[in-house]
């Protein structure tokens, strides 16, 4: 099977949702008080410094290890973070709506407190058929984003074969890549999520092993934003996940 040299995925910026989603999370809010559309929410002050800080690490890279391409969540705040963290690469940059965030139908823009008031029989179902399969109304699964990331994967593959791929994207994005280029099992996947929040701006990557197969190098990983001095967020995504 063709195979690249490298992935990476990282992880957008701090969005201006993910500050109101925190902040409506702490004080029990049954809504995120949002302004956009999810495909409009910008980065926050703090999410455009991390996105910069990004940038100075792919700067720093060996000319033989910076991506030969970018790849991009359609979505404002990931092209926002390309944008900067790519200023002056001349790195070839592309949209894939196949990289959009996972939607939530009508469980969009509420917090866990607020599911729970408006919708308590979507916890119940939820627990019944489990995080993996669960479907929000007018929502995707975890499997239905796995299926549109598998087409992906499956297009890179051909069309940059032995190359350097870079993509930006969104949190639950990284652990579904882990669950498809690793062969996760649904156990497996659900423990990383259990116990990992994906940071802002966080790089996960692998790289062709001398079989050819892409191996994990490192996931989540947050030291060049410690280097460079930009803040580290873990805030959850504006989308609430029924508990």
């Amino acid at each position: 099977m063709a195979e690249l040299a490298t992935l990476w995925i990282i992880r957008h910026g701090e969005s201006t949702a993910n500050v109101a989603a925190t902040e409506a999370e702490a004080s029990g809010a049954e809504l995120i008080g949002l302004t956009h559309r999810d495909a409009d929410v910008p980065l926050s002050p703090t999410g455009e410094e991390q996105a910069r800080a990004t940038g100075n690490w792919l700067a720093g890279l060996p000319a033989d290890r910076r991506p030969d391409v970018a790849v991009v969540s359609p979505y404002l705040r990931a092209v926002h973070t390309a944008e900067l963290a790519l200023h002056g690469t001349g790195v070839p940059v592309s949209r894939d709506e196949r990289l959009r965030d996972r939607e939530l139908g009508i469980l969009d823009g509420l917090t866990g407190h607020g599911v729970h008031q408006r919708f308590p029989e979507e916890g119940e179902r939820r627990t019944r058929l489990g995080k993996f399969y669960y479907r929000p109304p007018g929502g995707e699964s975890w499997t239905d984003v796995a299926l549109r990331l598998r087409t992906l994967l499956g297009d890179l593959r051909r069309d940059h074969e032995g190359r350097r791929v870079l993509l930006f994207g969104h949190d639950a994005l990284v652990f579904l890549l882990r669950y498809l280029i690793e062969g996760l099992t649904e156990p497996e996947l659900m423990a990383l999520t259990r116990e990992h929040v994906i940071a802002n701006c966080s790089i996960t990557h692998w790289s062709a092993d001398a079989q050819g197969q892409l191996t994990l190098g490192g996931f989540n990983e947050v030291g060049h934003l410690h280097a460079r001095g930009a803040r580290q967020t873990k805030e959850d995504e504006v989308h609430a996940e029924p508990v």
